[in-house]
């Protein structure tokens, strides 16, 4: 197994909990990761960086020189890195309980349904569709509240396509207490 097979799943093993398993969307995991992560509205470049950062955290946790592994996965941040890494920053940096334990899939699981692609199981998997989904979520061509993006925010007056991505999981974070 190559390094970066190693990286990939050491990517699916953080966001795999009782609420998610990325072995149900291995299509779907391997598409994202797949893709460049693009951006239009400023902030946003900071998921990106996020995203690549995760390499610098396998290349250290595995005793692997960060140039060397920079060399080996040589490409823009994809955007199964930008998702993993906005799941952990939002455990690991507002949501962490420690009574509850990591939720790192669950937050998965929420921008994949948000996005419309959590049904994109393996036996159910529909590349031109999926492709669409995450074409129109790059373009911000998705509802004003934010569904078809990553986050959903029923009760807010602002155009969520104009909003960076990290405002956007904090104002979903927040209804989600005020509802929860």
């Amino acid at each position: 197994m190559s390094r970066e097979e190693e990286y990939y799943n050491w990517l699916l093993e953080k966001v795999h909990d009782a609420d998610f398993d990325p072995s149900r969307y291995s299509k779907l995991m391997q598409t994202l990761y797949n893709t460049e992560f693009t951006w239009t509205v400023d902030g946003d470049e900071n998921r990106a960086a996020d995203g690549l950062e995760l390499r610098n955290e396998f290349a250290d946790t595995h005793d692997i020189p960060m140039y060397e592994f920079r060399i080996e996965v040589n490409r823009p941040c994809s955007m199964l890195e930008m998702m993993v890494a906005l799941a952990c920053r939002t455990e690991n940096q507002i949501m962490e309980d420690l009574f509850v334990g990591p939720r790192f899939g669950r937050w998965m699981k929420a921008m994949l349904s948000s996005l419309g692609l959590r049904y994109e199981m393996d036996g159910y998997y529909d590349d031109q569709y999926v492709d669409y989904i995450i074409t129109s979520f790059m373009a911000r061509e998705y509802n004003e509240d934010g569904d078809g993006g990553l986050f959903r925010i029923r009760n807010h007056e602002v155009d969520m396509r104009k909003i960076e991505i990290w405002m956007q999981m904090n104002w979903y974070l927040r209804e989600l207490l005020e509802v929860g």
